[in-house]
């Protein structure tokens, strides 16, 4: 509201976030961004950190630091972003204000080329970055002038061994740390001219799912999390001067697996003084997205997901990297064939890796070690031409026959299961007040009915392609007619699967030539 007020009156800083310093005291009260519209076409689910105790109950360890945006813009435009924040949520909480307050306030439009927009996101980026740092600037200040009163004269004495007024001090330092401290990942999608466009700092993952014409579903990750595992991120970091196989090795940076990150003045100015840092000729540690796009949406039917890491971590802890994109796409795929609303949809795959991994840290199996707590998991789920089940829908009234067998686990393991769900997903065509109607991929505007998931996934990025097929011909849903079987004079509905084949086949191997009339099957 202020900003749009500011606007009204003229008024247009040399960055929207210049706001940030001066309105710092009313973030927890109102948003820059309150009067955007909500997009409707997507859905988020949450659920906080949880640490297990040996009797396998769980307890929250601090508050969620999680954030999430999205927005309807003009022009067709679309934003959405997941943060996970860290040791507080104060920069995940400004980095969703200030990003979409960089974006969506005039800045982008239909007639921007790709290069265009890769320039925008980059510098909206660069202008959250700087602008939470100016927004700690007095309480870095206050907190260096106070270390340098308190460290000559007390650098190792305890606590309660301090003067009053040096305790006093040490009190307030607390204080300053816990303001100052603590960063965000981001992974933030853009849908402008019905082109998608990634941009991630860190350890966040994408994945967008697509029907292709031959039936099956593409998975594909967008981008490499920016992690110490990241080969490219390695050879950034020795170009640097610094020793990428002991980073390798130590797996973090300064307590976080995330080599690239937003805010966190530790990595950012006090850089050389940490150890594995120590040796870097610049700033290591940098808040530069990586941007993938535009990708065309034309035609395209399925799902784009955006997912912390607390998310994945979650899940892969529990079941192991290798099928973790199959897996997730697997149960958003189920969900959408059962629940009417995408908040539905995604609050219950949240919820259902949330007991997969309690419940290998309560079977005590080979994995449960790696279960005794998970992060704040959040996951964003924006449907593409994709209709969602109608409540209403039962399969004698012309919704699809699901019975599927979902590829939860990967075939060469012995610590997961496959399980086999029946399923009723509503026609392709969905009804909606009376009229049926396609999903549609911008709001407002009709697009062709969507195709439905396959069995079998093929998952790919920039290093690996892997797939997984369910048994049978590979077909993950199956149609049926979409017209309604009515019930006889007694009110009964008639059966609406015929057997009669499998009672021919069964009689045929058993050589007793019983046909469905000789005693088998229905009489």
């Amino acid at each position: 509201m202020l900003l749009l007020q500011l606007q009204c009156l003229g008024y247009r800083p040399y960055n929207l976030c210049e706001l940030a310093k001066l309105e710092s005291h009313k973030l927890q009260h109102q948003s820059w961004t309150d009067d955007l519209p909500l997009c409707q076409m997507c859905g988020v689910g949450t659920a906080p950190n949880c640490v297990y105790g040996p009797d396998g109950k769980g307890t929250q360890s601090h508050p969620n630091e999680d954030g999430h945006l999205r927005f309807r813009g003009d022009d067709g435009c679309f934003l959405y972003g997941v943060f996970n924040g860290y040791d507080g949520s104060r920069v995940a909480n400004f980095a969703s204000q200030c990003l979409t307050a960089e974006l969506l306030l005039g800045q982008l439009n239909s007639g921007h080329t790709d290069n265009d927009v890769r320039r925008i996101l980059t510098q909206a980026f660069d202008v959250v970055e700087k602008s939470y740092f100016e927004t700690i600037d007095d309480a870095l200040a206050e907190k260096a002038n106070l270390s340098n009163y308190l460290l000559p004269h007390n650098e190792n004495v305890p606590f309660h061994q301090l003067s009053p007024q040096s305790q006093k001090v040490m009190e307030r330092l607390k204080e300053l740390e816990q303001e100052v401290s603590g960063g965000a990942t981001v992974a933030v999608a853009l849908i402008l001219n019905n082109k998608l466009y990634i941009a991630n700092v860190g350890t966040n993952r994408v994945l967008l799912c697509k029907s292709s014409s031959d039936g099956q579903n593409q998975v594909l990750q967008i981008g490499r999390p920016h992690s110490t595992d990241n080969e490219d991120e390695l050879q950034r970091l020795a170009a640097l001067g610094l020793d990428s196989a002991r980073i390798r090795q130590a797996g973090q940076i300064a307590g976080q697996s995330s080599s690239r990150r937003l805010g966190d003045y530790r990595v950012k100015f006090n850089y050389n003084e940490i150890d594995v840092l120590s040796a870097a000729k610049s700033k290591p540690v940098v808040a530069e997205p990586e941007i993938h796009g535009g990708q065309s949406l034309e035609g395209v039917t399925g799902f784009l997901l955006l997912m912390s890491e607390g998310l994945i971590n979650a899940l892969e802890s529990a079941h192991g990297p290798e099928q973790a994109n199959q897996e997730i796409v697997a149960m958003v795929a189920a969900e959408l064939a059962q629940q009417t609303s995408l908040e539905a949809v995604a609050q219950s795959v949240v919820d259902r890796v949330k007991r997969l991994h309690h419940d290998v840290f309560v079977s005590g199996r080979q994995r449960a070690t790696y279960c005794s707590r998970h992060e704040d998991m959040t996951l964003l789920i924006r449907t593409l031409n994709y209709p969602l089940a109608d409540a209403a829908l039962t399969p004698t009234q012309g919704g699809r026959i699901c019975p599927v067998s979902v590829p939860y686990s990967n075939s060469q393991s012995t610590s997961k299961t496959s399980v086999t769900l029946s399923l009723v997903m509503p026609s392709q065509s969905t009804l909606t007040n009376g009229t049926n109607t396609a999903s549609t991929l911008e709001e407002g505007t009709p697009t062709p009915g969507s195709q439905s998931p396959t069995a079998t996934l093929q998952s790919t990025n920039t290093q690996t392609q892997s797939s997984s097929s369910s048994s049978g011909d590979g077909s993950l849903f199956r149609q049926r007619g979409s017209q309604a079987a009515q019930p006889d004079e007694t009110g009964r509905v008639p059966p609406y699967v015929d057997f009669s084949q499998f009672y021919r086949l069964w009689g045929s191997d058993h050589g007793d030539g019983q046909s469905m009339q000789g005693g088998l099957g229905p009489q």
